[in-house]
């Protein structure tokens, strides 16, 4: 009778450790990494080809958590920075990633596939010339020194008197009040410490969730 106690013992134990083993595996690795998988594996061997016509319109529509920007690329000024920014654009390399830095009154930064502020698309290019300033609605390419630009981009959330070492590339239209609301919209995430002790990481995901390049 007792070792029949124990088998069953034994094996009530045995299925509540199957259970707790199932339990944890289904509740791993969720949160924001989850959220940068689709374009983690996207990496390049080299920055692509010139493919875009510096003649026609190029307008980025960026699809966010917290609503839609509409931004005009300067093709004419920049094109090796908008032709680098269509090419991933289309290739879906910024669909499902996060603002991974974000700070009120200054700037909104994204593009990063790993969502650490550390990655990039397997690749680094050269700056083109700054002429322009870094005013509200301005989209620039975010770097680690000269001629190490990838993917990750900002747009300023205000005017702010920047060095002119961030290829400016585009800008949301100053009457576009819609766009202008979501970049408010994700300025006013709550952020707490990053890594680095910055008060810009957000405490909640802001996602980008895709781009379409309009052209005309």
């Amino acid at each position: 009778m007792n070792k029949r106690i124990s088998i069953i013992l034994l094996v009530i134990f045995v299925g509540i450790a199957v259970l707790i083993v199932l339990f944890r595996s289904q509740n791993r690795q969720k949160g924001p990494t989850d959220m940068t998988s689709t374009a983690t594996s996207k990496t390049y061997s080299a920055p692509p080809a010139m493919a875009i016509d510096t003649g026609k319109t190029y307008r980025a529509v960026i699809e966010t958590s917290k609503g839609s920007m509409t931004l005009t690329l300067f093709a004419k000024e920049t094109p090796v920075t908008v032709n680098n920014f269509v090419f991933l654009a289309r290739n879906g390399f910024y669909n499902n990633t996060i603002f991974h830095r974000i700070i009120k009154g200054f700037m909104v930064q994204g593009g990063d596939p790993q969502g650490t502020g550390a990655g990039g698309p397997g690749y680094r290019f050269a700056d083109e010339p700054v002429t322009r300033d870094y005013t509200r609605g301005t989209l620039a390419m975010a770097n680690a020194g000269p001629n190490t630009n990838g993917s990750q981009f900002f747009i300023m959330h205000a005017d702010y008197g920047l060095p002119k070492n961030y290829v400016i590339f585009g800008a949301i239209d100053p009457n576009d009040t819609l766009s202008l609301k979501t970049l408010d919209a994700i300025a006013n995430s709550p952020v707490g410490t990053s890594r680095s002790g910055e008060q810009s990481a957000p405490l909640a995901p802001v996602t980008l969730v895709s781009v379409t390049i309009e052209e005309g």
